[in-house]
């Protein structure tokens, strides 16, 4: 996502998540430091096992910051879907490390609450370090449980689950070293095994969240959210497929939906976009990517069914597409255009496969005709405005030489993208003639147009009567 501009600050995510990774590291190293001094001072098991889980943390919080910084790098050739997922490789070789530590504090808490040999010191700088470690712990956790958050980042997050369980074992190593003080030594071993497998089943959480996470595992109820998201769009008949992919803070909506295949290109496109949106809206931040499927609706007319067969076929779209209702059945006729220089031979079986695939794919229809026209794009040499004109003057001879009309005039020509004309044509007939009488001299007139002008699709007569 671009970075977020919010009243002329522009706020950078990778680089305050890289801010907050190098503070965990800074601190890491403080509080390590620490605890091995004292640790080794007082031969405390509880202070160098926390010692110990601390110099992980430093190693957790260094595979965190370097994880941060190479997730922030924009997808390449390689790495199409990004380079989220290396957060999550960190986190699993942190959650490595980490049963590693637990199993050499468990061993060495045993040899020692076995042999009851151990000598350990409690002084007053081990409280001192405890408690400056659990106000660091606390501190930094919160900063990056802050941060994860706010950009949904797994490795930060899982570096404050783990900060976080550092408090807890810091408070039992304390209460350790306070019973030390009043002679139980062995109660320092215990604490340390106390701490082991609070480490453990820290370890155990984080390390199911990271194989979840390299399995490509959905977030709880997502799937669901996004279904709904997607279903909520209107013009989206079916949801046919939809693929969830999380990559580090980035998740990738891969998703396949049903639309009417007579719907037009332009808003088959806006329903595509509608569908992102609403993904997004519910879950901002989410990569959609939309395809659609035709689908063929129970409510679809006869003429919306034949006009979908021809299109599949390869061919422009049928015109002058007319469908007729006789005692329960249909008769189709339409026309339709054919590649130039096909042989007859070869146009003619492209009628009867049309009329076979209707009579096939839809119902109750009792006869099929099929007029077939040559398409020639582009060879007029004649513009449109020319050839418009010199259709109007041969219009206006036309209606000279028709003895049943007073006088006759051409009022508009239009032309559509096949160019095919439709003609309004205003006629003037005389008053003495009946409302009959008129309809069937303009049917005539219009059935010797069609037969003069081939180019003319459509006539559109208006009759006025002369004045007496």
């Amino acid at each position: 996502m671009p970075p977020h501009v919010d009243a002329g600050h522009i706020e950078d995510p990778h680089g305050e998540k890289s801010r907050i990774a190098l503070t965990s590291v800074l601190a890491a190293i403080f509080i390590t430091a620490l605890k091995l001094v004292v640790g080794l001072e007082t031969n405390s098991l509880g202070l160098l096992s926390e010692a110990a889980h601390s110099g992980l943390d430093f190693l957790a919080a260094l595979m965190t910051f370097v994880a941060v910084k190479i997730a922030a790098r924009p997808p390449d050739k390689e790495h199409q879907y990004g380079h989220g997922k290396i957060e999550n490789l960190s986190a699993f070789i942190e959650t490595l490390l980490l049963v590693i530590t637990c199993g050499w504090i468990i061993y060495e808490a045993l040899s020692r609450l076995i042999s009851r040999e151990s000598h350990v010191e409690s002084s007053v700088w081990s409280y001192v370090v405890i408690g400056v470690a659990i106000l660091v712990d606390i501190s930094r956790s919160r900063a990056l449980k802050r941060v994860a958050v706010k950009y949904k980042s797994q490795a930060l997050e899982a570096d404050a689950l783990h900060f976080s369980s550092d408090v807890w074992s810091s408070l039992v190593v304390l209460a350790g070293l306070v019973f030390v003080s009043f002679g139980y030594a062995w109660l320092d071993a215990l604490a340390a095994l106390i701490v082991a497998f609070l480490v453990l089943f820290v370890s155990y959480r984080l390390g199911r969240r990271t194989i979840d996470a390299l399995m490509d595992k959905v977030p709880e109820g997502l799937y669901e959210q996004v279904v709904g998201a997607v279903q909520s769009v209107d013009g989206v008949e079916e949801v046919r497929n939809i693929r969830i992919r999380p990559s580090g803070a980035k998740i990738f909506v891969d998703t396949t939906v049903a639309i009417r295949r007579t719907t037009p290109f332009q808003k088959a496109h806006a329903i595509m976009d509608a569908v992102e949106h609403a993904v997004n809206n519910r879950h901002p931040g989410i990569d959609v990517v939309v395809h659609a499927e035709p689908f063929e609706s129970s409510d679809e007319s006869v003429a919306d069914k034949v006009r979908m067969i021809v299109i599949g076929r390869g061919l422009r779209p049928p015109h002058n597409l007319v469908v007729h209702h006789k005692e329960g059945k249909y008769h189709v006729e339409f026309d339709v255009e054919y590649t130039a220089g096909v042989s007859f031979v070869d146009a003619h079986a492209i009628a009867d496969e049309l009329e076979e695939a209707i009579f096939r794919q839809v119902q109750h229809v009792a006869h099929v005709t099929v007029h077939l026209e040559e398409y020639q794009p582009g060879q007029s040499e004649v513009t449109p405005a020319v050839a418009d004109e010199a259709l109007r003057a041969s219009l206006g001879r036309f209606l000279a030489h028709q003895q049943e009309i007073v006088g006759g005039t051409v009022t508009q020509i239009l032309r559509n993208e096949e160019h095919q004309c439709t003609v309004h044509l205003n006629c003037i007939f005389p008053h003495t003639l009946s409302l009959a009488e008129v309809h069937r001299l303009v049917s005539q007139i219009e059935s010797r147009l069609y037969e003069h002008f081939s180019e003319i699709n459509k006539v559109s007569i208006h009759a006025e009567p002369d004045r007496a």
